[in-house]
């Protein structure tokens, strides 16, 4: 069966559509609403006067009524929908209550929280922001459903401000935060017996078994990969560890995810079989299996992640219980819809999106990949089994991660095949631990067994992410191409399940349109030339892009190396050449001046642009005065007390002023 023809999946893709539609577009939720209303009330009568299948047009207009639906629901998470929003009052002084809602992990500077605003001045509120309680020896830590008091201005979310650099701002926004609040720790009160939640419940449930965990001499690497694996926490893993599982493919095993609960579902399907002999035997199955699920998804903490996963895995269960095959497509897709339903923005989640990707691949290839060859040994068939899920995953995901992340691990099946088949064990042996550490039963032989288990592990991963050589970086990928990429997959996995004409046709079309806008991309950069003036503080950065060479004029080059990265792979970049910012610099016949801290610069008149770096002591009236030029620059290697002198200066005498630290990244434009 097709998934066309599958009412779930239309009404779930009809639901996606709906609330893409309403994200960017954002019309008015009171036309939305009217217009739902008109088509409720026409679907009811013509499903009260005649049959469904004797009126045609039943079906588009229940697909378009599922669309508003999704604009609907999405228009209703905008602030601008919700009227006592923080949004409406930010840039103000005000005393705010605060729930913390989620503890992120902390940087450098600063603990982070995602919290729920509960009133502002006293006055309820609503909204969700992100808040940065600066580190030092005195700084609380706080916890899930702790509130607190604060005096403090709620500031927009800064957007990023060089080209194509991670849109912190944009990631924020599609999780529902749209404001940020930075104090110090003596800057709030913590308020007594706060209101208790589900999630803080867990939350603390699950702090306390890390607590426990600590205490049990297992190695530090081997703890940090405890907690993400078992309990989803990732605050503790080192950089290098997590380099490796990612350069290995085997990331998702650090996450507490949709392969996690799967696993757990297919062992406890196994250790619950011995039911079905009974009578009701098959429901009382998925009561347990159900209500264990959930019960992980509480140790485990209840996060968004999880949630998901735990949600799509119950309604997976009732299709095994079902045992229909068809059925399993009907009830993922449903999953999805009631996922959705409730949190729309679960949909640009990378984590949502890749759960769901990889599961109906699965789903979907598994078989065809069965049906393609089926060896007569056994050991042989089930290693093809185990490939089979692991390579339907893996095209499911393998677009999404390309756009995401710009890299593929060529030899992900390796890591799969060693540590997937052995996951079941190291999942259900780690669950053990966890029941045991709680209740204070943990013997030392099998801390010492499981640390050796997940060492193991880590050995096994790191060798395989030593191989480089097919590690494969930096890999351009956009839109388009993901896109694409899928029409092919979809077209050669048609093609190998079914040899003829139509599906050949399918694949070679995807194939040639692909390798088209591929061949147009490379040609329109071979003949571009931009020059870029980026922001970072305390540094310079010039970027002269001539075709697929690119030039970064930079003071210190191994700041720029993100940046330059970013940059690269998004414009198809073959040669990078670093040179040192002179105080001259000339691109299409246009002269760029640099003044830096020294004050001295060549004397050009009439420069087009004048760029002021590292905060020169000069007086700029009479610079300008002197040199005449067009326009002025500021980076982020300057003071910013400073710079709004400038900005005042070339205000007065109405001069474009421009200062990466505030507008971004400057395009200069040279005239032919």
């Amino acid at each position: 069966m097709r998934f066309s023809e599958f009412v779930s999946v239309k009404l779930t893709l009809c639901l996606v559509l709906g609330i893409i539609l309403g994200y960017y577009i954002q019309p008015k939720i009171e036309f939305i609403a009217v217009a739902l209303i008109v088509l409720i009330a026409l679907l009811g009568f013509i499903h009260k006067l005649q049959k469904r299948a004797s009126f045609p047009f039943f079906g588009p207009i229940a697909f378009l009524t599922t669309t508003l639906i999704g604009m609907l629901i999405i228009g209703f998470s905008s602030p601008k929908n919700q009227p006592n929003h923080y949004l409406k009052v930010s840039g103000l002084e005000k005393t705010l209550q605060l729930k913390i809602t989620q503890a992120l992990k902390p940087n450098t500077y600063s603990h982070r929280y995602f919290a729920r605003v509960e009133s502002i001045d006293g006055k309820r509120s609503s909204g969700t922001l992100i808040l940065y309680v600066t580190r030092d020896s005195l700084t609380r830590e706080l916890a899930v459903d702790d509130e607190v008091l604060s005096r403090a201005v709620i500031n927009p979310v800064p957007p990023s401000l060089n080209p194509y650099q991670f849109d912190f701002k944009d990631y924020l926004r599609k999780q529902g935060v749209y404001g940020q609040i930075q104090i110090s720790g003596h800057e709030f009160l913590k308020l007594k017996d706060p209101s208790p939640s589900l999630r803080g419940i867990a939350a603390n449930f699950r702090l306390d078994v890390i607590t426990k965990l600590q205490k049990q001499p297992f190695g530090k690497e081997q703890l940090g990969v405890i907690q993400a694996l078992l309990l989803g926490q990732r605050n503790d893993i080192s950089e290098g560890t997590y380099d490796n599982y990612k350069n290995a493919g085997a990331v998702h095993i650090l996450a507490v995810s949709g392969l996690h609960v799967g696993i757990l579902l297919v062992l406890l399907q196994f250790l619950l079989q011995p039911l079905e002999r009974f009578r009701r035997g098959k429901t009382l199955k998925l009561i347990i299996i159900v209500a264990l699920l959930w019960s992980y998804a509480f140790v485990a903490g209840l996060s968004p992640s999880i949630v998901r996963a735990v949600t799509m895995f119950s309604f997976l269960a009732y299709a095994l219980y079902l045992n229909r095959p068809t059925n399993t497509f009907n009830i993922l897709a449903l999953s999805m819809f009631f996922i959705l339903l409730i949190k729309p923005l679960f949909l640009f989640q990378v984590g949502f999106q890749m759960s769901y990707a990889a599961v109906f691949a699965i789903v979907w290839m598994y078989p065809k990949l069965q049906q393609f060859w089926f060896p007569n040994s056994w050991l042989v068939r089930k290693g093809w089994q185990l490939l089979s899920v692991s390579i339907a995953a893996q095209l499911g995901v393998l677009s999404l991660s390309l756009f995401y992340f710009h890299q593929f691990p060529a030899l992900f099946f390796v890591s799969n095949l060693i540590v997937v088949p052995f996951l079941g064990i190291i999942l259900g042996f780690g669950i053990l631990v966890l029941a045991l550490v709680h209740f204070d039963l943990l013997p030392p032989f099998l801390v010492a067994v499981y640390d050796a288990l997940i060492g193991g592990m880590n050995a096994v991963i790191a060798w395989v992410a030593q191989q480089e050589a097919f590690l494969f970086r930096d890999i351009p990928f956009d839109a388009v191409q993901m896109g694409l990429t899928c029409l092919m997959i979809i077209g050669l996995v048609h093609f190998l399940s079914s040899h003829n004409f139509k599906n050949l046709t399918v694949l070679l079309t995807a194939l040639m349109i692909y390798c088209g806008y591929l061949f147009f991309e490379v040609w329109t950069s071979h003949n571009h030339e931009k020059v870029w003036l980026l922001h970072q503080n305390k540094n310079s950065i010039v970027l002269h892009q001539q075709g697929q060479r690119l030039n970064v004029l930079t003071r210190d080059p191994d700041k720029t190396k993100r940046l330059v990265r970013d940059y690269t792979i998004a414009q198809r970049i073959s040669s990078v050449h670093l040179d040192t910012l002179q105080n001259n610099y000339q691109a299409s016949g246009e002269d760029l001046l640099v003044l830096d801290g020294t004050g001295v610069y060549t004397h050009i008149k009439m420069p087009r642009y004048v760029l002021l770096t590292q905060s020169p002591k000069i007086h700029l009236g009479r610079f300008i005065d002197s040199v005449r030029p067009k326009m002025i620059l500021a980076d982020g290697s300057n003071y910013k007390s400073i710079v709004r002198k400038w900005q005042e200066t070339c205000k007065k005498r109405k001069l474009p002023f421009h200062y990466t630290g505030e507008k971004g990244a400057y395009p200069f434009i040279f005239e032919d």
